[in-house]
């Protein structure tokens, strides 16, 4: 097993040139299109995993988890729960035990999507948890991809509008690069 350093600074991943998502990304945003998408990743043996909701600025106010991405290594699907609420096929996706959902801090994602629905999620696995018999001791996204991959994940987007209309470009490759990210660290530590 290959032992990684195990952490890195703040002032070194500055340094490091910007990751860019370049796959697919394909919006979610009718019930419909859900079917689609479910039938594809269910096809896959593992996919990466992320939420995303709107953040709150003001004390007591809190919003329900708004997208929901589940990326392959070549597409990332969005699916924009504040526009279809949670579709029974997405809750069997989640609930499912023979594809792997490779995520990060998950327990606070469960948290958020029990608040949308009260499936079980299941054949989860945490990188937080899962990165330290590796030898890293950092559990953040950004410094793990850092360290892995010699390369920096902006944050810039993280406290936009997850309910907006519309998502920008770049709230769209923001979203999808987190949840293809937790993808290839898991590929990459478990490279043969």
């Amino acid at each position: 097993m290959i032992r990684y350093i195990q952490s890195i600074t703040k002032d070194e991943i500055s340094l490091l040139p910007t990751e860019e998502y370049r796959g697919r990304i394909i919006v979610i945003d009718q019930k419909k299109d859900a079917s689609l998408a479910v039938e594809y990743l269910s096809k896959q043996s593992k996919v990466g995993f992320d939420t995303e909701t709107r953040p709150s600025f003001r004390k007591g106010q809190h919003f329900k988890i708004a997208l929901i991405q589940i990326a392959t290594e070549e597409i990332c699907f969005l699916f924009r729960l504040n526009k279809i609420g949670i579709p029974k096929v997405l809750e069997t996706f989640l609930s499912d035990r023979t594809i792997l959902k490779i995520g990060l801090s998950l327990r606070d994602d469960f948290g958020a999507i029990r608040k949308r629905t009260s499936i079980e999620p299941a054949n989860f696995l945490d990188l937080q948890d899962y990165v330290g018999q590796f030898g890293i001791g950092d559990a953040s996204l950004q410094k793990i991809y850092a360290i892995l991959f010699n390369k920096k994940i902006s944050k810039g987007q993280r406290l936009t509008n997850w309910e907006a209309d519309m998502l920008s470009e770049s709230q769209k490759k923001y979203a999808a690069l987190d949840a293809w990210a937790c993808l290839v660290i898991y590929n990459m530590l478990n490279q043969e």
